[in-house]
């Protein structure tokens, strides 16, 4: 049986025109002084949003976007929709409960006959639908997979209300999120010129601890006090660049490589300034950081393949490099590691 999965190639798609600090700002009726504090303590630059600020209309879904994502992965792969025999979707904010998204995305796409699964979960889902798919690829249940991951917070935005007034938690999700869709294409065998999937794992390790994020669904006989979304961010700031370091140590002891042997390290991406503080925490002077939030948002199930696909463009044969997601909401670490072929 072949331990091998490999990863073809990866495509993203972002909503709509770049949206930054001074634009968001205007919109919301901060001042200048609120960008500058934005530039300063968040160190998100721009970030695309599915959402028309001026009109409040959605003008991107989650499945828009994963169509458009999916389908530059096929191409990027040489792929057709009928050679894909599995879809695995990873997402925090599904178009609706059903159908799933991965489905309707599977459809327009011009799939069927095959599983599609929707794994609904925060930032780390990406990783999940990538560790998932390789299980299932090196089961035999499958040969070609395309792996997704996005989300669409935007629509999760009250444009009406006075940031001013908002408690941290609330406040600073209008800044940190970016909409957006990543995709891979995925096949069980080595690939001249791909990149080997050596591992790919994630692990629950909240217990005990209170969710550092929140996102609501409510129905409509729910209590709607809850605010919809909610970010505590100094309890990310405490734990996120710690849990990351656990990551690397992890996937480099079950894999037997020793730090100088990668070349590459894409690190959580919740924020500009947080980003370059878990890179601080890590201590891999020699691995080429592969980050975009500054310019993209966080753009949640999404960020991890907008980063691969950066990474797959500069990963030679021989070289290596590891991924690192941590999900703040209920405390979920987990990462994977590229080897060129």
């Amino acid at each position: 049986m072949t331990r091998t999965v490999s990863v073809l190639s990866a495509a993203s798609a972002l909503p709509g025109p770049t949206v930054d600090n001074a634009t968001l700002g205007r919109r919301l009726g901060m001042d200048r002084l609120w960008e500058q504090w934005v530039d300063a303590f968040i160190g998100t630059r721009t970030r695309h949003l599915a959402v028309d600020l001026d009109s409040g209309e959605i003008r991107h879904t989650l499945a828009d976007l994963a169509h458009q994502a999916g389908s530059r992965a096929l191409d990027a792969a040489g792929v057709t929709p009928e050679e894909v025999d599995l879809v695995v979707l990873g997402t925090a904010t599904p178009d609706r409960l059903m159908p799933t998204t991965a489905t309707v995305v599977a459809d327009r796409l011009g799939i069927d006959g095959v599983p599609a699964y929707q794994l609904q979960s925060g930032c780390s889902g990406a990783v999940q639908a990538l560790a998932v798919t390789r299980s299932l690829l090196l089961g035999g249940t499958a040969r070609t997979a395309l792996v997704l991951g996005g989300d669409v917070v935007a629509r999760f935005y009250d444009l009406t209300a006075d940031l001013r007034k908002l408690p941290p938690a609330e406040f600073v999700n209008y800044v940190l999120f970016g909409d957006g869709v990543g995709a891979a294409v995925l096949r069980v065998g080595e690939v001249a010129g791909a990149a080997a999937l050596r591992s790919a794992f994630t692990r629950l390790v909240g217990l005990g601890r209170e969710p550092g994020a929140t996102l609501e669904w409510f129905g409509p006989t729910e209590d709607r006090n809850r605010p919809a979304a909610t970010e505590d961010y100094k309890a990310i700031e405490r734990h996120v660049p710690d849990l990351a370091a656990e990551v690397v140590e992890e996937l480099l002891g079950e894999l037997g490589w020793a730090r100088d042997d990668l070349d590459y390290v894409l690190p959580p991406q919740l924020s500009g300034r947080m980003t370059a503080l878990i890179v601080e925490r890590l201590k891999l002077p020699q691995a080429t950081e592969v980050s975009c939030v500054a310019e993209t948002g966080n753009n949640g199930n999404g960020i991890i393949f907008l980063q691969l696909e950066r990474a797959l463009a500069r990963l030679a044969g021989g070289q290596r490099a590891l991924g690192v997601s941590i999900e703040s909401s209920k405390w979920i670490k987990s990462g994977f590691a590229l080897e060129g072929l």
